[in-house]
């Protein structure tokens, strides 16, 4: 089948002056609403993929990702570390060791959360300034807490705190007696994030004998992955590895405790793209009264060019192409305004005076690229699917009827 005469006519009726004025204005509004709709959901969407990874570098970069905790009175075998590496978007495998505890100092008292690091495993961790995580050592009894939890505790580095393990509990004839040692603070650390509210880290030895655990044996492995998201899809695979070695372990990821958080953010990044594609959605409906408008003032034409031999397909061919082509004029203006004004997102607002986050806070920007060519397909779809009824009236014109009278 020939479509070069049907894509010929499409574009000689798109690019000619419409006689009837109405349908010219709603075409016009049909290609800026794709233009101001694609433009929204680049924005958005670019947006939300910022306030996401920020979140995951805040908060996932901070706490274990995926933790391996053998079963009461067991260890692990030091050669499980190896296999672990050995999985996909694992960077590295180290021992852990980690508690829920009290803090008490001067100025009060908190809930937190405890893990043991050596000093080389620093820069793994994630938790802001690494170097003071780095002067960790075993038998020092150094903590390094998190900003908020220092204020709240009103400590600076040099004062001491008294650390309140939930392990190691001891049963002496007055009752159970928790394992308790002064610790002195190191430094603090900034996330910017509910971490530094409850995290503090102390060396991996002292973790240990703060739980009262054997000072040989492996307990914890920590995994850390290069996309904290991959975790979901690990589980599966270790515990496949931990069955077949026939070891008795748990194994855990950061979903336990904040799984509902990134949920929250990512069901509101699907209800705002949702709402924005309705947008588009629009449009492509005033692209079908448009069209539908072309069709009713061009049937005269099209008998005509039925009765030279212009067949049903490429009848509906001219109005596809017509109306994809004032689709593909929004589309292109919409992804240029979109890219560009997300790339200069935070430097416009400076230059208009605006501030989302605070002064001298800038919104975290992420221009994904797989995202953008969803947004360019989908809005390819919606306005194709848009054009068929029009195309399909067109082709059903009947020349001996039309053409009776003229």
């Amino acid at each position: 089948m020939n479509l070069r005469l049907p894509c010929m006519i499409g574009w000689r009726y798109w690019r000619a002056k419409k006689a009837n004025s109405f349908a010219s204005f709603i075409t016009f509004f049909a290609v800026m609403g794709i233009f101001l709709g694609v433009a929204a959901l680049i924005i958005v969407g670019s947006v939300m993929n910022g306030l996401e990874g920020q979140l995951k570098h805040r908060i996932l970069g901070a706490v274990p990702q995926l933790v391996i905790t053998a079963a009461p009175d067991h260890t692990l075998p030091t050669t499980l570390a190896a296999e672990l590496s050995r999985l996909p978007d694992v960077i590295a495998v180290t021992p852990s060791a980690s508690t829920q505890a009290m803090i008490q100092a001067v100025d009060g008292i908190r809930a937190i959360q405890v893990y043991g690091i050596e000093p080389q495993q620093a820069a793994l961790t994630g938790a802001g300034d690494t170097r003071v995580l780095s002067t960790l050592a075993a038998g020092d009894y150094r903590i390094v807490l998190g900003s908020v939890l220092a204020n709240q505790l009103g400590v600076r580095p040099g004062e001491q705190v008294r650390v309140i393990s939930g392990d190691g509990v001891v049963y002496s004839p007055l009752g159970p007696v928790p394992s308790q040692r002064k610790f002195t603070v190191a430094g603090v650390f900034e996330m910017g994030s509910q971490v530094d509210a409850h995290v503090a880290y102390i060396n991996y030895q002292d973790a240990r004998r703060l739980m009262r655990l054997p000072s040989e044996g492996i307990s914890s492995y920590r995994m850390y992955l290069s996309d904290p998201f991959e975790a979901a899809h690990l589980v599966g695979g270790v515990k496949q590895l931990l069955a077949a070695d026939k070891i008795t372990a748990k194994v855990s990821d950061w979903r336990q405790d904040y799984g509902h958080l990134f949920a929250a953010v990512k069901m509101e990044k699907t209800m705002m793209s949702l709402m924005l594609s309705l947008v588009v959605a629009v449009a492509a409906f005033n692209i079908v009264s448009a069209l539908v408008i072309m069709v009713v003032d061009k049937t005269a034409d099209i008998a005509v060019l039925k009765t030279q031999g212009l067949s049903h397909v490429q009848a509906m061919a001219v109005f596809i192409v017509q109306g994809s082509l004032n689709a593909l004029v929004g589309l292109v203006l919409g992804v240029s305004g979109g890219v560009i004004l997300t790339l200069y997102l935070n430097d416009i607002m400076t230059m208009l005076g605006l501030s989302i986050l605070g002064p001298g806070t800038q919104l975290p920007v992420i221009l994904s690229i797989w995202q953008l060519v969803v947004i360019i397909v989908g809005t390819l779809l919606i306005t194709l699917f848009a054009t068929l009824y029009p195309a399909v009236r067109a082709a059903k014109v009947e020349p001996a009827k039309v053409l009776r009278h003229e």
